[in-house]
């Protein structure tokens, strides 16, 4: 187990990719060769919800007449990278909770129960993945999406 463990550790190390989104918080080197050797070339995926979906993090959608319901997680997508992003997502929250910043989770952990912000957080963490790797970009916290006009 070793053995491997510094042949993974290695392999991150020298991919770039790996390298790029191991600044994301709640991902480490696991997540991180596991995340890009599943979904190899970032830009198969057109947006990053579709890479949420992929790996299973987003809510069900059901729905006729144009009016969408969404549902609960489903269990389809990568079970073993949905459980690591979560696992990251419930580790960033409990260090959210001890240093009580007043960030988008924290918020949203008042009025939600904490599997759920775990998700919310996975599935955030997911679509940053995809943002960072299909435009080349490095991690930046403070980062904010602006479109064109």
């Amino acid at each position: 187990m070793a053995r491997l463990d510094q042949c993974i550790e290695a392999w991150g190390r020298q991919n770039r990719s790996c390298r790029t989104i191991l600044a994301i918080p709640g991902i480490g080197m696991l997540t991180a060769t596991a995340m890009v050797a599943t979904i190899g070339d970032a830009r198969t995926f057109k947006s990053g919800r579709q890479l949420a979906a992929y790996l299973g993090v987003v809510p069900k959608q059901t729905g006729t007449g144009g009016k969408v319901r969404l549902g609960g997680i489903s269990k389809r997508g990568d079970p073993y990278l949905r459980t690591l992003l979560i696992h990251g997502a419930r580790v960033v929250l409990s260090h959210l909770r001890r240093k009580n910043q007043g960030s988008w989770s924290e918020t949203l952990a008042q009025r939600r129960p904490t599997n759920v912000v775990a998700v919310a957080m996975a599935n955030k963490t997911a679509r940053t993945v995809w943002a960072l790797l299909a435009h080349d970009r490095a991690y930046d916290r403070d980062y904010v999406s602006v479109r064109p006009a």
